[in-house]
């Protein structure tokens, strides 16, 4: 494979030997390709058919809700050897997308990773995906989606959700949102439905409900926003949908601060009750300090539960005798049970 060690170098520097920024561990956040091995995807050189077989594979995973750190890594490999060099390079980027989105790698080593490409001297199409993928991390919607057209709108057909794909549509969603009163509304709904077909190669991946919680409105971003949280709580798209999510139940949007989805309210509440530590439980003391919401609501209802359990009630109780206004109120009412 000519550009072999490509998507080696495309990692190297920000991810594999940063031993990741994040909050992860080191064994979680190396790739694990025992898997894919197992199931043929080595990113050998092989034949046309086979090796388009396994991306189909890869695909399929993906959509099925699968995703194995590593996978998009093997993806770029396969896509080296069939002479898809845009396409390598844009899987390689997939990898340090997905773990931008988690939390596990920063902005600056995200696009890092993209300006190492840069570096290389060799095919046309590595430089030019390398420039378009850098374009559209700097969010110039424009530029990218110019650059990415000729790479690979033609594959809409081919692979209509491919990661390429997704890319041109989120330059097509934020555009719109740039010159919302000029937007004609049939293509506003072409571009609705596109991005919401398909969702389901992109569960995993925080970036693609962002995206998609910005663009929508009403009931459809709150499911978006929820799910970019709940996909990565501490990643660097939760903070904007938390508001998101204020400004949907009436809260101002510095109030999405204190914003906690359902699954995590019942995620913490688990993880209290599983180590009899009610003390964990603070963490949601300002969400139910917030005017009624939801979120709250069921916060209050949840905590109110608890009460048989012993000390949890006189934590509640404890709580609630150096509390004041809204959160004092509300920490009364769950001591009643």
């Amino acid at each position: 494979m000519k550009f072999y060690y490509l998507t080696i170098f495309f990692l190297s520097l920000v991810w594999l030997q940063t031993g990741c920024s994040g909050n992860a561990d080191s064994q979680t956040v190396q790739p694990r390709f025992s898997m894919l091995e197992m199931s043929g995807f080595s990113g050998a050189s092989i034949d046309l058919a086979s090796s388009l077989q396994s991306l189909d594979e890869l695909a399929e995973l993906e959509r099925s809700g699968s995703w194995i750190q590593g996978m998009a890594l093997t993806e770029s490999g396969i896509r080296e050897s069939i002479g898809d060099y845009a396409g390598a390079v844009l899987a390689a980027y997939k990898e340090l997308s997905l773990a931008y989105g988690r939390g596990l790698i920063k902005k600056n080593e995200l696009e890092q990773g993209v300006i190492n490409v840069l570096a290389i001297q060799g095919e046309e199409t590595v430089t030019d995906a390398a420039n378009a993928i850098l374009a559209f991390t700097r969010g110039r919607w424009n530029e990218a989606a110019a650059a990415l057209e000729p790479l690979f709108g033609h594959l809409e057909y081919d692979e209509p959700d491919g990661f390429g794909r997704w890319m041109l549509l989120v330059c097509a969603l934020e555009l719109s949102l740039l010159n919302e009163k000029n937007e004609l509304a049939a293509n506003r709904r072409r571009t609705e439905a596109a991005y919401k077909s398909i969702r389901a190669r992109y569960v995993q991946f925080p970036e693609y409900w962002y995206r998609g919680a910005r663009f929508f409105s009403g009931v459809i971003a709150a499911e978006f926003a929820e799910k970019c949280i709940n996909s990565s709580p501490a990643g660097p798209f939760a903070a904007e949908c938390r508001s998101i999510l204020a400004s949907y139940t009436g809260l101002g949007t510095e109030d999405g601060f204190s914003i906690k989805t359902k699954m995590e309210i019942e995620a913490i509440i688990s993880q209290s009750v599983n180590s009899n530590n009610p003390d964990i439980l603070g963490s949601l003391l300002p969400l139910i300090s917030l005017p009624d919401n939801p979120y709250t609501i069921y916060a209050v209802g949840a905590l109110r539960a608890l009460n048989v359990i012993p000390g949890f009630r006189d934590y509640f109780a404890g709580q609630a005798s150096v509390a004041k206004g809204r959160l004092a109120e509300r920490l009364s009412y769950i001591c009643r049970g």
